[in-house]
C-alpha cells in the first residue's frame, strides 16, 4: 500500500477500532495459480499483542483452506469509510481554481500466516462468538442453539476456521490532512450536505484528523 507519511493511521486502537466496525474483510492469499481473494466476516481478538489474532470461517468446499502457500503471509483488507471529495467544496476554489477531486477513505491492512482449523469445538466457540457480536443489538437476537442441534452438527462440519495472529498492522487515513485547514472545514461541511451515513463517517473522520482537535494520523 502507498502509504505517505502524512496518510499513515499508527494509533493502534483506532485500527482495531475500524476493524470491529468494519469487519468484512477480504482476505488475499496466494494460491497455485495465483492470487486469490475472498470476502469473509472476521473477528479480531486481543491476544496476542501488539496486534492480535483473526479468527473467520469458510466454506468447507472452498480450495483456499487447502490451496495456499504456507511459507507466504496473508492479507486481509478491512475498508472503512470512503467517498468521493468534490473540489467545490473547497474555499481555495475561488482563490486560484487550482484544485481537482479526490477521493478520502480509511482502511486498515493486517498480515499474518493463515492456520487452519477443523476442531468442531472450536468452530462451534467460533460461530457463537461471531453471532453474538451481529445479534446482540436487535430486539430479539438469533442464537446457535435457536436451530435444531443435529442441523448445527451439520453446518459446523460443512465449515473450517481460519486463524491469522497480526503479524503486521497497517492503517492509512486519506482524509484531506494535505489540504489547509480552511478547505478541510469546507470538506467537512460538504460530507455533511451530503446527507449520507457515508459522509457522515467521512465528515467525522476529517475533524477528528484537524490539528485544532489533537486528532492523531
Amino acid at each position: 500500500m502507498y502509504l505517505p507519511k502524512h496518510f499513515e493511521k499508527t494509533d493502534l486502537e483506532a485500527l482495531r477500532q475500524l476493524v470491529r466496525a468494519y469487519p468484512f474483510g477480504t482476505l488475499v492469499t496466494l494460491a497455485a495459480n495465483g492470487l486469490e481473494a475472498n470476502h469473509v466476516p472476521f473477528l479480531l481478538q486481543a491476544d496476542p499483542p501488539p496486534y492480535g489474532t483473526l479468527h473467520a470461517h469458510i466454506a468447507r468446499a472452498n480450495p483456499l483452506w487447502h490451496d495456499l502457500a504456507p511459507h507466504v503471509q496473508a492479507l486481509v483488507i478491512f475498508q472503512g469509510p470512503q467517498t468521493f471529495v468534490s473540489p467545490s467544496w473547497y474555499p481555495s476554489k475561488k482563490e486560484t481554481a487550482k484544485v481537482v477531486p479526490t477521493w478520502n477513505y480509511a482502511v486498515v491492512h493486517a498480515r499474518g500466516h493463515i492456520r487452519v482449523i477443523e476442531d468442531p469445538v472450536w468452530l462451534r466457540a467460533h460461530v457463537e462468538e461471531l453471532t453474538s457480536r451481529h445479534e446482540a443489538e436487535r430486539l430479539a437476537p438469533w442464537k446457535v442453539t435457536d436451530a435444531p442441534a443435529e442441523y448445527v452438527e451439520k453446518m459446523i462440519g460443512a465449515i473450517v476456521g481460519l486463524e491469522i495472529p497480526v503479524a503486521q498492522l497497517s492503517g492509512k487515513w486519506k482524509v484531506s490532512q494535505n489540504r489547509s485547514p480552511r478547505d478541510r472545514e469546507g470538506v467537512i461541511d460538504g460530507l455533511k450536505q451530503e446527507g449520507t451515513d457515508a459522509a457522515a463517517a467521512m465528515a467525522t473522520l476529517v475533524h477528528q484528523a484537524l490539528p485544532s482537535t489533537g486528532g492523531s494520523t
